[in-house]
């Protein structure tokens, strides 16, 4: 569901439900749902076996332990989940918008195809600012603490007084809205509009940033981009199949191998193999990129607070901001090419890497930090041989996530020229060819199957090394 690029099953669900919202909601629901099934799974897994051993002295049922012990205990991770979920949702609704969802998405979509920026960023925006609020709403919701009972002998009002007065805002608000016209449709000839500003502020960049912008793309085309290109574009493909194999089997065991070796024959027959190694190369520098400067951030976040609320706002302004909106600043800076298409998935896949790194600091025992002070370790030590071991299993889950971005973002970056398999789904979803479409996506699938796998088994490993499992 996750790996599979949307555009590759958006064909088959039109053809199946037609046009309209029905469809838009199904696609919606296939898109977002895997990280709230993965981060489920890692944070019931990440329950502390003292807890669920308590549980069962205690003489709880198997239900009991699951729903009174394990699901509270791991609360906070499921609530990272749910946060991922929204933000996936709200990223969904341009391509939504193209099959009929209508709202804020086809606002920022008619934009797009009149290239105006102001619309499409100040649309964008509008997405941006609900995806904030639901965020924080959600992150309140996990890290709430128990409060005292009410004392009952109170009236409601004095028991409940936030409720008692959101209940009030909105009576009079509706009953306003009955009387005053301006309470329930809001004035079109008063609305604001920040468009002028976002195309002034990029027409401002291009004109006085062009040298410096244009030198900073040479330097990463002819030292990173190129000679990696050049590297994985001259591999044949029995070589590439054999090498995929062998380290999928030394990462995670024969049959992982087997199963690498059978998904890159399947894009080999399918001839679809530069195609396939032109979207490794892409994502394999995306995802370096987002790590290097989505990690430190993470920890920089988990351990301050102030840096927290900082760089949280930033990453949910990256993260909800719809994929097509990227494409329009982009071009405009950086013209078509591999670097434009670079630039959008470092954008958007650095979230992850970010979210993930801060959680796994967060979540490290106090008490064994306070056993490193005790023990003389400095600050550096700290990070090094206690924060980053412990915080691996959520790093890991970050890089799993950023790659499945970063390969999901590739299908909307064959807008700026990127020969790929992105590409080739664009081009079927175009000529509504289902077949080409799905054989493409799953192209794309396995690729991002065999990543995931490995990850997890070299996750595995780590932990087994350091005594964690």
């Amino acid at each position: 569901m996750q790996t599979v690029p949307v555009f590759a099953y958006l064909v088959p669900i039109l053809v199946l439900f037609g046009f309209g919202p029905v469809a838009a909601l199904i696609a919606t629901v296939i898109y977002a749902m895997p990280p709230m099934v993965r981060n489920t799974t890692v944070a019931l897994q990440s329950v502390p076996e003292q807890l669920i051993e308590a549980g069962k002295m205690m003489g709880c049922k198997r239900r009991q332990l699951m729903w009174k012990v394990m699901v509270p205990a791991a609360l906070p991770s499921i609530m990272v989940g749910v946060n991922q979920v929204i933000m996936l949702t709200l990223n969904m609704v341009i391509i939504a918008s193209m099959i009929g969802a209508g709202g804020l998405g086809y606002d920022v979509l008619t934009s797009l195809r009149r290239l105006d920026i102001g619309g499409g960023v100040e649309a964008g925006f509008a997405i941006v600012v609900m995806a904030i609020a639901l965020d924080r709403l959600s992150q309140a919701f996990a890290e709430r603490q128990l409060r005292p009972q009410p004392d009952k002998s109170l009236p409601l009002p004095k028991r409940y007084p936030w409720v008692t007065a959101t209940i009030v805002v909105v009576a009079c608000a509706t009953l306003a809205s009955l009387f005053i016209p301006f309470f329930r449709v809001y004035p079109i000839e008063q609305a604001l509009t920040t468009g002028t500003i976002w195309e002034t502020t990029i027409a401002w960049i291009n004109i006085n940033f062009f040298d410096a912008i244009d030198a900073v793309k040479t330097f990463l085309l002819t030292w990173l981009l190129l000679p990696v290109k050049q590297f994985f574009g001259g591999i044949p493909w029995p070589v590439g199949i054999v090498v995929t194999g062998l380290a999928a089997g030394r990462a995670g065991g024969w049959r992982l191998g087997l199963l690498a070796t059978a998904m890159m024959l399947f894009i080999a027959a399918t001839g679809l193999w530069n195609k396939a190694m032109i979207t490794i190369y892409l994502t394999s520098v995306a995802v370096l990129l987002a790590s290097v400067i989505g990690i430190p951030l993470g920890i920089w976040a988990g351990q301050n607070a102030r840096a927290n609320s900082v760089i949280g706002a930033i990453i949910d302004t990256l993260q909800t901001l719809p994929s097509f909106v990227y494409l329009i600043p982009v071009i405009m800076l950086f013209r078509v090419g591999d670097f434009s298409a670079l630039i959008a998935i470092v954008l958007y896949a650095l979230a992850p890497a970010v979210r993930y790194a801060a959680h796994g600091i967060r979540s490290i025992d106090p008490e064994l930090i306070e056993a490193g002070k005790v023990a003389g370790c400095t600050n550096w030590q700290l990070l090094r041989r206690i924060k980053l071991p412990l915080a691996a299993p959520s790093l890991l889950l970050g890089l799993n996530q950023t790659i499945m971005l970063a390969l999901s973002m590739l299908v909307i970056t064959a807008l700026v020229g990127t020969r790929d398999l992105g590409q080739e789904v664009y081009i079927a979803l175009t000529k509504a060819n289902v077949g080409k479409g799905i054989v493409a996506g799953l192209g794309v699938a396995f690729l991002a199957i065999i990543a995931d796998r490995v990850v997890n088994a070299l996750a595995r490993q780590s932990r087994e090394r350091l005594g964690l499992e």
